[in-house]
């Protein structure tokens, strides 16, 4: 049975798993920033015990905190991961990453996909907006009204014939062809987005965002990490659906 059931007002840990780093900090309720972002390299060998002590050792200074957000880079259904291709993928099946963080700290905890919860701190809460993330793999989310729709792997759709967004647009295909082509990929992409979504909004982050070499449409904005911070606290305002779950510590 788990020790509460009711959300607890007060600050949050704000945790972001990526596949290069683990980064963390606290966040007011509003999402105002109460300490200086930690982090640390994400183990070569990110197995879900890796993860989890990764986590342990960055946070050990992080005290006065009620809940948590985490934001993890695959698929998450009720706070269990069901895939993770760019972690030790084989590794994480129907994983339970927010119950074990929660009973880890003792607090209540919401995980979902990761450029889901940096589009929850980025978009304008105005009509239809999409969020890409280019870092190790390609991250994408997408709101309407601010509300977060039902989280879609559309990183991992064929692209061509022999790759998917991930292998297209992500590192391994940034390091396959270069700045000069990645560009041309990643216009080629935004064109499509285009075309099937016809979004209102469109926001770039991630790491890669930075090689960027061409103007961008109006409505298209580039954004860092630190623009995405208040997902964290904005996790906790999100109506609660599968897409967004609360798991509680258990007892022991």
């Amino acid at each position: 049975m788990p020790l509460q059931t009711k959300i607890p007002q007060g600050d949050i840990l704000s945790i972001d798993i990526g596949g290069t780093n683990i980064k963390a900090c606290l966040l007011s309720p509003k999402g105002k920033l109460l300490t200086d972002f930690k982090k640390t390299p994400t183990p070569k060998k990110s197995t879900p015990e890796a993860i989890l002590e990764g986590i342990k050792k960055l946070t050990a200074d992080f005290k006065s905190f009620e809940k948590i957000s985490i934001g993890f880079p695959g698929y998450v259904k009720n706070g269990v991961v069901q895939t993770a291709p760019n972690l030790a993928e084989n590794k994480w099946v129907n994983v339970d990453l927010a119950q074990q963080v929660s009973n880890l700290f003792g607090k209540p905890v919401r995980l979902i996909n990761d450029a889901d919860q940096q589009g929850l701190g980025i978009v304008s809460g105005k009509g239809f907006e999409i969020v890409f993330t280019l870092g190790t793999g390609f991250g994408t989310s997408l709101l309407f009204d601010g509300e977060l729709l039902p989280h879609l792997e559309l990183s991992h759709l064929p692209v061509n014939k022999t790759d998917d967004y991930d292998d297209f647009i992500g590192d391994r295909g940034f390091n396959k062809v270069g700045k000069k082509k990645w560009n041309k990929r990643l216009q080629y992409i935004i064109e499509i987005y285009k075309t099937v979504f016809n979004y209102d909004k469109l926001y770039i982050g991630g790491g890669n965002s930075n090689e960027i070499n061409f103007d961008l449409d109006k409505n298209i904005k580039l954004v860092s990490n630190k623009d995405g911070i208040k997902g964290g606290a904005k996790l906790w305002l999100a109506k609660e659906k599968y897409h967004v779950h609360t798991t509680y510590p258990q007892q022991k």
